[in-house]
């Protein structure tokens, strides 16, 4: 309650109100605070370890991609509580993203809109940044995506080129093929341009491993795929041996965005927080019922409360991710999550 009476009024205020501004800021005291939030950890961290992909979460909590795209807060996050950390989304060459304002608050949807475009410092960077990273205490995914000055015929190779720089680094991969920010991506998730991508990627990872480690690689998909859509993702993930999905992304519709938040609703992005909370559980369950158990699934979208996140767990996420909730709810929901009977 601190947080949301007092941290978060503070927050929302920065920068005059620019939630871009309110992020940077947040992020820039995250980084420089860094190992102290350690001391934060027996309070926000207490959880049982899931094993999932190959890996060992200490906690069920992961920080979604879009946060902390650069890295540059990695030391922090597991003080908060946090059993994994997605970077990213990151591409081939370094990017400024759409012209701002891109980042919009409707608060009383307990909601968020971002025509963000993967802004990110590039992939070479990101890797110089983790191979600098003295101490890895949970696992660090990295979200890969597609650089808006690539074709979407070349998309392929901006893929392979990231997966090569960060391979050392990462310990699973999100091939992401699902934001509505960057022209042609979402046309990815197609059975045949999925499947030439993930067939690219997955004999690139082999090669790189050689034999030794292989980071697993999971594919994050839209809430806006119909079913039968999302049963073709499954079919392709199935034949290239894909490790899991993540589900979902932000989406187009505005379904349940409460009256005083429409007109900022109209702004063109994705959406996130409360109104998705139900759309995301869907596709879970549909993912976890007839993808047979096979596909492990991380849920994020619209987690507000621990009883989002149980709802998520119910219907076969294996982990859970914050984004938006973080932001409206702080730590303490990481906190009640992990402390969720399991």
């Amino acid at each position: 309650m601190v947080y949301q009476r007092v941290l978060r009024r503070a927050l929302f205020r920065l920068g005059d109100g620019d939630p871009e501004v309110a992020h940077e800021r947040t992020l820039a005291a995250m980084s420089r605070l860094g190992p102290l939030t350690g001391v934060l950890r027996p309070f926000y961290g207490r959880s049982k370890p899931v094993e999932v992909f190959g890996l060992r979460f200490p906690g069920p909590v992961g920080l979604a991609a879009g946060v902390d795209k650069n890295g540059v807060a990695l030391r922090a996050w597991p003080g908060l509580g946090f059993g994994f950390v997605e970077v990213g989304t990151v591409t081939r060459h370094p990017q400024p993203g759409n012209p701002r304002p891109r980042l919009y608050r409707l608060p009383a949807s307990e909601a968020v809109i971002n025509r963000m475009g993967f802004n990110n410092a590039g992939a070479a960077a990101l890797a110089e940044r983790l191979r600098r990273l003295r101490a890895r205490r949970v696992p660090i995914g990295v979200s890969i995506g597609k650089s808006k000055v690539t074709p979407v015929e070349e998309a392929v190779e901006d893929y392979r080129t990231s997966l090569r720089a960060l391979f050392p680094y990462a310990d699973y991969f999100a091939i992401n093929v699902s934001s509505p920010n960057t022209p042609g991506l979402r046309g990815l998730q197609d059975r045949a341009a999925l499947s030439a991508l993930l067939a690219e990627l997955r004999g690139e990872a082999d090669t790189l491993a050689a034999g030794g480690r292989r980071p697993p690689l999971l594919v994050k998909i839209a809430p806006d795929l119909t079913f039968e859509a999302i049963d073709e993702v499954l079919s392709v993930c199935a034949e290239h041996d894909v490790a899991g999905l993540i589900a979902t992304n932000t989406t187009l519709s505005r379904e349940g965005l409460v009256t005083e938040d429409q007109a900022v609703g109209e702004q063109p992005g994705g959406l996130s927080g409360r109104p998705l909370a139900a759309r995301a559980l869907e596709v879970v369950s549909h993912v976890t019922k007839h993808g047979d158990g096979r596909l492990p699934v991380i849920g994020v979208g619209g987690i507000h409360t621990p009883t989002d996140a149980a709802r998520m767990f119910d219907a076969g996420a294996s982990l859970v991710q914050l984004y938006t909730g973080f932001i409206y709810r702080g730590p303490a929901l990481v906190r009640r999550i992990n402390r969720l009977p399991r």
